[in-house]
């Protein structure tokens, strides 16, 4: 979602960016339990280049990593197109700053200008969009554990709900808010080390 957004910014209202709008609209308002359906009549049943359940051989990394395709880009493809989005809209605004035509004007590269300079300052908002919308992505993760019969916490949750079973629900989900201020936190220090105006602060 970075490199496509920072390709729509470098490049506004090309073809380049008109694809890539096109591209982060759709894979926004799809879904993940749709992709997941889709990705399984495409890349198992008619392609056959995927498994389609279960989590793969305990002994073999490999063979987990494999079982892990579909699920993964099912869950992610979502958050393609909203890292796109926001990249682009931040790094429009950050390339029309004073200090990048400063840089320009030193006669720097585009690429320079944009990966070494815009670049740290246009992606302090999409870390903050990972940190929060984490909740997001987990609630994705739900329908991809059911739908790809996969073992996880998720999938633990919809069980335990369906035999009323509340401790292990409870438990389940203090995990899931334990998960989500960790990744809240490690977005906000990360933060804090690309901005020096916030890490002054603390």
């Amino acid at each position: 979602g970075i490199p496509l957004g920072c390709l729509s910014a470098i490049r506004p209202n090309s073809l380049a960016d008109r694809v890539t709008g096109i591209f982060s609209v759709g894979t926004i308002a799809v879904p993940s339990f749709l992709v997941s359906i889709w990705a399984i009549l495409i890349f198992s049943i008619a392609l056959g280049w995927f498994p389609v359940l279960g989590a793969g051989d305990e002994d073999d990394i490999s063979d987990r990593l494999y079982h892990l395709v579909l699920p993964a880009f099912a869950v992610g493809l979502g958050w393609v197109g909203y890292l796109a989005r926001m990249v682009r809209a931040t790094m429009l605004e950050v390339m029309g700053e004073n200090y990048i035509r400063s840089v320009r004007a030193f006669g720097l590269s585009p690429k320079t200008v944009v990966f070494r300079y815009a670049l740290k300052v246009a992606i302090l908002p999409t870390i903050t969009l990972i940190g929060v919308g984490f909740g997001g992505l987990l609630s994705g993760t739900v329908f991809a554990e059911i739908i790809f019969s996969r073992p996880g916490v998720g999938k633990i949750i919809y069980d335990m709900v369906l035999a009323r079973n509340f401790p292990v629900v409870q438990g389940a989900v203090l995990v899931t808010i334990a998960m989500y201020v960790f990744v809240t936190l490690i977005a906000d220090l990360l933060v804090a080390w690309f901005d020096p105006r916030v890490r002054e602060s603390l």
